[in-house]
């Protein structure tokens, strides 16, 4: 088949049932390393870009400044590039040097900030655009367009490819995904349990404090604006150790590599499963492990 540019393949990533991990209970994962930056959030940055350009809010030529864990900015800075955009992106100096590696490959300006985490890079950010009236932000962590573009693509294929969900289970990083696709699930199936995954050291949804952990991605210390608390039904936390082994399990079990957060997300739906029997479960993969090797988990 043939495409007329890289955007054309984002989106339509496969299902992966887990059939070689012992469970009581059908688990099925929606590979978003598929996509053509390599993660889920392809899909909310085309969707916020696509959506700022139709409003005239942005233009071929524009700079756009993001605060980023990681996976936004690399998507952003693949996109811009097709789109015409100059891209300047904030992180967290502790992320993973693929990462950043991986933006700057694409011709992105990238500054990190050391301290205070995923907010400092949110205030880096909104100093750097009110410095300078040509530069623009997408603001992923309130932007509607970030659910949306998950409510009207992620959560139709999930809802087409699998049949009778009973439990449906996203870590909360910008509140995007959980949220569009779960509104989606719940307005299908009210019956369908939505959970939200924390890290165990950075609970600040459920227990109201955050701090330091490993799983980049989801556990900022802020709770985002897009996150939408009425379709959650449940949060569980995971520790560190737990979403590392679970990558090395799925590699071990199933042949497939993935990236911390996918590992958590695993985790949560294994354990979720001991309460249950005979359920379909369904949980994302938002990236693959080749972002994450510099981190030493194996």
């Amino acid at each position: 088949m043939i495409y007329n540019n890289i955007l054309e393949l984002i989106g339509k990533t496969p299902i992966l049932k887990l059939n070689n991990i012992q469970n009581n209970n059908n688990i099925y994962l929606k590979l978003e390393k598929y996509n053509s930056g390599g993660s889920i959030k392809d899909r909310a940055v085309l969707g916020m870009i696509e959506d700022l350009m139709k409003d005239n809010k942005i233009k071929q030529g524009d700079t756009i400044v993001e605060a980023t864990s990681g996976n936004t900015g690399i998507a952003l800075s693949m996109i811009g590039k097709v789109k015409g955009l100059n891209i300047i992106i904030v992180m967290p100096s502790s992320m993973s040097k693929e990462r950043i590696d991986l933006m700057k490959a694409y011709g992105a300006e990238v500054i990190l900030t050391k301290e205070g985490g995923m907010q400092a890079s949110i205030d880096k950010s909104i100093e750097l655009v009110n410095s300078n009236e040509s530069y623009k932000s997408l603001k992923q962590f309130e932007n509607e367009s970030n659910p949306k573009k998950h409510y009207n693509t992620t959560a139709i294929e999930i809802y087409e490819d699998v049949e009778n969900i009973d439990i449906f289970i996203a870590g909360i990083g910008t509140g995007g995904t959980i949220s569009g696709i779960g509104k989606y699930l719940k307005e299908k199936n009210p019956n369908i349990k939505v959970i939200g995954v924390e890290p165990e050291s950075s609970p600040l949804i459920s227990k109201g404090y955050s701090g330091a952990h490993k799983i980049q991605g989801i556990g900022a210390n802020f709770i985002p604006k897009n996150l939408d608390m009425n379709i959650i039904d449940e949060i569980i936390t995971v520790k560190d150790y737990d979403a590392i082994n679970t990558i090395k399990l799925l590699g071990e079990k199933e042949g497939v590599l993935v990236g911390i957060s996918s590992g958590a997300n695993v985790f949560a739906s294994i354990e979720i499963g001991k309460k249950y029997k005979g359920k379909n479960i369904v949980t994302v993969s938002p990236d693959g492990i080749e972002k994450y090797l510099s981190m030493d988990i194996f």
